[in-house]
């Protein structure tokens, strides 16, 4: 059999730490999460980021990995230790079995063979759901699809599709992960599974930018508005807004309007940054009246 370097899979070096490791996964678990990417192949490079996580992530499993893989490297045919299967029970496997049984079958060695029972809490999973800015404001939903490994009744491990329904909390901002109690990999030997974090991005929106939990938005406003000052609607995520020029205002100023951000825990505000727009010299009316602006204003941007 071929061996794999999980290290490698993964991206780091041997030595990393555990918190390395873990920021190297959820790195690529938001870069090919089939919901995400557009790859061709980002199903099958998540099947193998999972895999190497779900031994790298954990301590046992790790020692265990780096014994049984010293020397060895990617592709590289090996066969483990004659006296491998003497602290671990494979259920009968062969040495062509070893990578797809042995860490599922870790804690069923010694202390199944003497009737003790080795209770494993499952693996952690992290994946990435993306929202529309209006969920942050309201709540909602979404359907999040996961592949999942599943143990049949003879021990094989195969993966398989597991749909879950998502409520998406008022106030969420990006980069906050949601916590599904429960929804992970599942335990061994009879013990808890592990938790699904759900990692929140949002989708673009041609309207709005989103920093934290601060939104901002463009306003497109005229030149007399902006001149002379006017009162205006200006749509926003929590609805329309009247909102107040200030005369003598100029293009990229920022009106803030606080706490009309994301309702977050502590609420972020809304920045609505002035536009000015021209109107187009498309008729000789629309020509006269800019000459006339020309000739009595003698007004140059270039000195002012």
């Amino acid at each position: 059999m071929e061996y794999k370097d999980y290290y490698q899979t993964l991206g780091v070096e041997r030595g990393a730490s555990a918190d390395e490791i873990k920021k190297a996964y959820r790195k690529l678990v938001r870069k090919y999460h089939p919901d995400v990417s557009k790859l061709s192949d980002a199903d099958a490079k998540t099947k193998d980021i999972n895999e190497a996580y779900d031994v790298l992530g954990d301590a046992e499993k790790r020692a265990a990995y780096d014994q049984l893989g010293r020397g060895h490297h990617p592709g590289e045919q090996f066969r483990p230790p004659p006296d491998w299967s003497e602290q671990f029970d494979f259920g009968g496997g062969g040495a062509d079995d070893i990578f797809a049984d042995l860490f599922a079958h870790m804690g069923r060695g010694r202390h199944a063979r003497h009737g003790g029972a080795h209770q494993m809490r499952g693996e952690d999973i992290h994946a990435a759901v993306r929202i529309d800015l209006r969920d942050a404001y309201h709540g909602g939903s979404r359907t999040v699809s996961l592949r999942m490994p599943h143990r049949d009744g003879h021990g094989r491990v195969t993966m398989r599709e597991k749909t879950l329904d998502v409520s998406i909390p008022k106030g969420v901002t990006p980069g906050q992960q949601l916590r599904l109690a429960g929804q992970g990999h599942a335990g061994a030997g009879g013990g808890p599974a592990g938790d699904l974090y759900l990692e929140i991005g949002f989708n673009p929106d041609p309207r709005y930018r989103i920093e934290g939990a601060h939104v901002y938005e463009n306003v497109p406003v005229t030149p007399w508005e902006a001149a002379l000052g006017a009162s205006v609607s200006v749509p926003t995520p929590s609805g329309p807004v009247e909102v107040a020029v200030p005369p003598g205002s100029q293009s990229g100023r920022k009106l803030r309007l606080k706490g009309r951000g994301i309702p977050a825990a502590h609420p972020g505000d809304l920045y609505l940054i002035l536009d000015v727009v021209l109107p187009p010299a498309n008729n000789d009316r629309a020509r006269e009246l800019y000459q006339a602006m020309a000739r009595e204003m003698a007004f140059n941007p270039r000195t002012a």
